[in-house]
């Protein structure tokens, strides 16, 4: 990267030449010199070689009309321009000019210094020779160092005049004296770095970062939509005239930047700080005209017939007026202004190819209509590793940004300052959100921006407000927004709610945590914690009972911990790097220039974010590999669902160079016969992966997939995992059974422990979201998220498995549920069933939703509402998943697909009551086949999936590293990181131990689904159902009855939860006719695990529908699907 520390006594800086007489260039550069650059684009000098010369007419032997093809190189980064002679010729004048300007300047200091000395003239302190210059004196050149700044005029008369011979002659010898001239002036540094020479190489302070891709198209543009910024009057003329108006009309001269990504707009080419950012986003399919998709940029007409004739020096003709272009992405567009037709057309060609180039093709959508490609096709350094429940999670998430150097990017529903990370908290105060930012923002992270969601204060109780006060407080490098703004932007029914937390563009966590009270747990799900140990203050935490109404308090308990259980919180996450990191943090740079904008549009200390590019190296950097990528390409694309129709075009990006303390790569591997490029050393077998102590976190470089451009539907599962996949070569396959103990850093843990962390292992992965116009700034929805959910369920062979905190969805033709989920798993199961296959469906889902209030509370009709939702998609009436298998399939049904949920118990203290809660399902993940994970933020109803309405992320893994295993009793390949996850979720959920993993290898077996699965929800939910009667309950049918239910146990008890959920004292049962007590703990010794049924028949007589005199009945019905 660029350095940008000061280059004190490196020479003369240099300053803008201007059309003034020559007092006022010499007032300037006096002022220059006092406050001299700071920064330099060039550490070294580049090269540039003559690639080609050319006329535009074979007949015309001027040498002033030629013109000639340069391609420069500076490090990794290569470029190519068309120059003509005479704009060389402008360039050398330019430089005299310079030099003699300088020249001038030094000597006035000379003659200066020499009159002070005699003590004629202003007096200053002399300097003697034990004095040291203060670090901001300017060194003064001698004669010498103008001399070594000078090019010779002679030096330009070659191209003025070649020597005279045949055309060929004539254009070889041209060749040679441009060689020659870019040789002289591109060999100082001083020159190099001139304003004048990098306007003519059209480079600037972004050019040469690694981090935002090679270079493309720069140079100065007019731009109208931008405040005033302040500048030199003639800085700004659009023409050379000064007593006409025409440019009094708020055109500005910026610097424009493009990137593969972006276009950025400069103040100056040496400022690195945006005034504006367009980041390319997908276009319509259709411009709505019926002329095929909508262009990025395109050209328009100029509507001043005066400017155009007055300019006529710098077009063709009086007829060719299109000196314009728009540039259109998202809901933005504006309008630049260049000096010629043709200069308009190489900014549109240059746009529309950066916007469209594989293999990101921001503009255009990748499969499942996402705006990010598939990664990990290649080894690009595309890692993902799992985390379950909130302990493993917030302990990575931890030890992430404490190894922060730059940039931390948070984005969440819900954010405490004050949560600890790590437990006991005591013992980890330093770990609180809050001090971990204050810490490194105090040791030099410059870019902490947090974005959150603000809520409608009546719906919610999260506080944004304060949350935004107390990270602001912390220090000045830390930048807070929340959006939005509920009555300028008129949303008010939806929400952010993205789970993101992005470090260094190097670690990325994504998943169903937010950093928020109530989220820290670990596979025990404890509900109590008298006295506070692991939960502090409202960090003890259960909606269904209470919801503080002021969060400002933290460390004060909200809940009685004697007579009020926690809820138990489980969820997953997981840790991205390389490629995929970068798609998420593009996410996140979007949302955070909309918010920008709309928020504090002219607040200079919130800045535009530029995202950050994936490289690789040229091959022009002239290190060899001997391995064939081509080949490694052929074998992806045998066995790599993301590779069908794929279109594999070499792209020749760049990679930064390595950090320090990793190995440089230094091998070369060609691709194909037009384009070489480096393959990036995989990293597959380093220890990335996070143990519960404090780990760094390694920089992963990466490297861009081959170009991909997929429809919807080209997910292809079909075979790719049995067992003749190993013949494949790019495949990698581990026989050692992992799972027992897995090597984390320089320790190994048992069974136990890794259960909450999974391999850190290569996977191939995509970014998808839900996001629209009104939460990102898109021009149309995207609902990516939704289209991957329908498609994996489609190919799904042999199981899935869900996790959700809501399970509502529409079967075909159901005008008010739109997203389909249900209608794919009914298809897939009808399928199965036609066919004689064996296909398992699990879904685990919340046992009641976590909201507060009792369900017979006169408050609670949003609680009723989301059940009659996810009841009318589970098995009540017409549109119901069960209603219409039973209808076909029979009592076979549940065979096919089971719904379940999770419940925990445990004293509220020691010697205290016995208690129970349910264990909120907040995970958002689906399994398919062992070998295909999604995990995200994303719910199944349509708030989450339709795109237009919550703005969701996550992403979708699929396994490139095999494991043994077996699917339906034979031996069978599957994936490490899906597996893996299934084996944790599963064990917690049924109570396993290490040695007991064996028992569901086979997740479609009957002796797993049925003798383990089934029987334990069974028998767990029985012993929950005699030792505390909990609601909701099978046997409860009606309000009446819960009503009921509840009175009796508050007549024994005194006093209970809200949900039934504390036992009494002594268990009655009868054995042989004898009646008996025994103690609730005993009873409840035999319940194994956390998993239970979920009780389909609750309420099955009650129409749970708000009705008129309630609040929720005159709320728009999407608020609760």
């Amino acid at each position: 990267m660029v350095s940008e520390e000061g280059m004190s006594g490196a020479g003369a800086r240099y300053i803008q030449m201007q059309s003034e007489p020559m007092p006022s260039m010499i007032s300037s550069f006096f002022s220059f010199r006092q406050n001299p650059e700071s920064t330099r684009i060039f550490e070294e000098l580049p090269k540039a070689t003559i690639v080609s010369v050319s006329r535009p007419d074979a007949s015309d032997i001027s040498p002033m009309l030629l013109s000639y093809t340069i391609e420069f190189r500076y490090q990794q980064f290569k470029w190519r321009l068309i120059r003509k002679a005479s704009q060389v010729f402008y360039l050398h004048f330019a430089l005299k000019k310079r030099a003699i300007i300088e020249e001038i300047h030094e000597k006035q200091e000379q003659v200066k210094e020499w009159l002070q000395n005699i003590g004629i003239g202003e007096h200053t302190a002399v300097m003697h020779d034990d004095d040291e210059p203060d670090e901001e004196t300017v060194p003064l050149h001698h004669d010498e160092s103008v001399k070594n700044r000078d090019v010779p005029s002679s030096a330009a008369l070659p191209i003025i005049r070649p020597a005279l011979g045949r055309q060929h002659s004539v254009s070889d010898r041209a060749k040679v004296a441009m060689q020659g001239y870019l040789n002289l002036f591109l060999g100082n540094l001083d020159i190099v770095n001139s304003r004048e020479v990098c306007k003519f190489l059209e480079v600037s302070k972004l050019s040469f970062s690694p981090e935002y891709g090679p270079k493309l198209k720069e140079d100065y543009v007019m731009v109208k939509h931008l405040p005033k910024i302040p500048k030199d009057d003639d800085i700004k003329k659009c023409c050379p005239c000064h007593w006409l108006s025409c440019c009094n009309d708020n055109w500005q001269k910026v610097w424009a930047v493009l990137k593969p990504g972006f276009l950025a707009l400069l103040e100056d080419p040496f400022n690195p700080q945006p005034l504006d950012i367009i980041v390319f986003d997908l276009l319509p399919a259709s411009d709505g005209n019926g002329e095929g998709r909508l262009s990025l940029a395109k050209e328009i007409k100029e509507r001043n017939p005066l400017r155009h004739a007055l300019k006529m020096d710098e077009v063709h003709s009086l007829t060719d007026n299109r000196k314009f272009l728009k540039v259109t992405c998202g809901n933005r567009s504006i309008r630049l202004r260049a000096k010629s037709s043709a200069k308009v057309r190489d900014w549109v060609a240059a746009i529309n190819d950066a916007g469209l180039r594989p293999p990101e093709g921001w503009c255009h959508p990748h499969r499942f209509g996402s705006f990010a490609p598939p990664r990990g096709l290649i080894d690009d350094g595309s890692l993902a590793q799992w985390f379950v429940d909130g302990r493993a999670a917030f302990e990575a998430i931890a030890s992430a940004i404490e190894e922060a150097k730059s940039e931390i990017f948070i984005c969440g529903w819900w954010v405490c300052p004050e949560l600890y990370l790590r437990r006991p908290f005591q013992s980890h105060a330093s770990s609180r959100l809050d001090a971990l930012l204050e810490a490194k923002a105090k040791q030099g992270v410059q870019d902490i921006y947090i974005l959150l969601y603000k809520e409608v204060a009546l719906a919610l109780k999260i506080n944004s407000v304060y949350s935004k006060r107390k990270f602001l407080s912390i220090h000045e490098n830390v930048k807070v927004l929340r959006y939005p703004d509920h009555f300028s932007t008129g949303v008010y029914l939806w929400s952010h709610h993205e789970k993101l937390v992005i470090v260094d563009y190097q670690i990325c966590f994504i998943g169903g945590l937010d950093l928020c009270f109530g989220r820290y747990d670990t596979a025990e799900h404890k509900v109590g914690d008298q006295p506070p140990l692991i939960w502090p203050g409202k960090d003890y935490y259960n909606p269904r009972e209470s919801e503080p109404n002021s969060w400002e308090d933290t460390m004060k308990d909200e809940l009685d911990r004697g007579k009020y259980p926690r809820m138990p919180w489980h969820d997953v996450h997981c840790a991205l790097w390389g490629p995929p990191c970068r798609d998420a943090a593009r996410h996140f740079v979007q949302r955070w220039n909309y918010a920008k904008r709309n928020k504090a549009p002219n607040e200079q200390a919130i800045p535009l974010l530029m995202p950050q590019h994936h490289m690789v190296i040229p091959h022009y950097m002239g290190i060899s590999r001997e391995m064939d990528v081509e080949n490694k390409y052929e074998d992806f694309k045998q066995i790599d669902s993301f590779s069908t129709r794929s279109s594999f075009q070499d792209i020749p990006l760049l990679l930064p160079q390595q950090p320090d303390g990793l190995d440089s790569p230094n091998e070369e591997s060609k691709l194909n016969s037009s384009v070489s490029l480096l393959d990036q050393p995989t990293r597959a077998n380093k220890s990335i992966s996070f143990s519960f102590r404090k780990s760094k976190t390694e920089p992963v470089l990466d490297m861009p997939m081959k170009g991909f451009v997929d429809d919807l539907d080209t997910l292809d599962l079909k075979g790719k995992m049995s067992s003749d996949v190993m013949a494949q070569p790019g495949i990698r396959t581990s026989n050692r059974e992992w799972w027992e103990t897995q090597e984390r850093g320089n320790q190994v843990l048992s069974a136990d422990e890794t259960r909450q962390v999974g391999p850190c292992i290569p996977c191939r992965c995509q970014v998808i979201r839900s996001v629209s116009q009104w939460s990102a700034g898109t021009s149309q929805v995207e609902d990516s998220t939704h289209n991957a959910y329908c498609s994996l369920i489609e190919k799904a062979e042999h199981f899935i498995y869900i996790e959700n905190q809501f399970f509502i969805s529409g079967l075909s033709g159901d005008e008010i549920i739109r997203n389909r989920v249900l209608e794919a798993l009914y298809r897939r199961i009808m399928r199965a069933y036609n066919d004689k296959k064996c296909f398992r469906v699990i879904i685990v889902i919340p046992l009641l939703p976590g909201f507060q209030g009792g369900l017979d509370d006169g408050g609670a009709a949003s609680v009723r509402a989301i059940m009659h939702w996810q009841y009318r998609t589970i098995c009540r009436g017409n549109n119901s998943i069960l209603q219409n298998l039973y209808e076909v399939i029979g009592p076979k049904t549940h065979d096919y697909i089971s719904f379940y949920g999770l419940r925990a118990y445990g004293r509220l203290f020691d010697g205290g009551p016995v208690a129970s809660s349910q264990v909120y399902v907040h995970s958002k993940i689906m399994i398919v086949d062992d070998c295909t994970t999604l995990i995200g933020s994303a719910n199944i109803n349509d708030r989450s999936l339709l795109g237009s309405r919550d703005s969701e992320i996550g992403v979708l893994i699929e396994d490139k590293e095999l494991t043994d295993s077996y699917m339906g009793g034979r031996p069978r390949k599957a994936g490490k990181f899906a597996r893996s996850l299934r084996l944790s979720l599963w064990s917690e959920h049924l109570g396993l131990r290490g040695g007991e993993i064996d028992q569901i290898n086979d997740p479609v077996v009957d002796s797993t689904y049925r003798d383990v699965w089934m029987a334990t929800a069974k028998t767990n939910s029985a012993i929950y159902q005699d030792v505390f009667s909990c609601i909701p309950s099978d046997l409860i049918h009606s309000r009446a009855a819960m009503r009921q239910q509840m009175a009796i146990w508050k007549e024994k008890l005194g006093h209970t939860s809200i949900d039934l959920g504390l036992a009494p004292t002594k268990l009655e049962s009868y054995d042989n006719g004898d009646m008996k007590t025994i103690e609730p703990m005993e009873r409840l010794d035999a319940v194994k695990g956390h998993l239970v049924s979920f009780p389909l028949d609750f309420m099955c007589k009650e129409d749970l529908r708000p009705v008129f005199n309630e609040s929720e009945y005159y709320a728009s019905p999407q608020v609760f699907h």
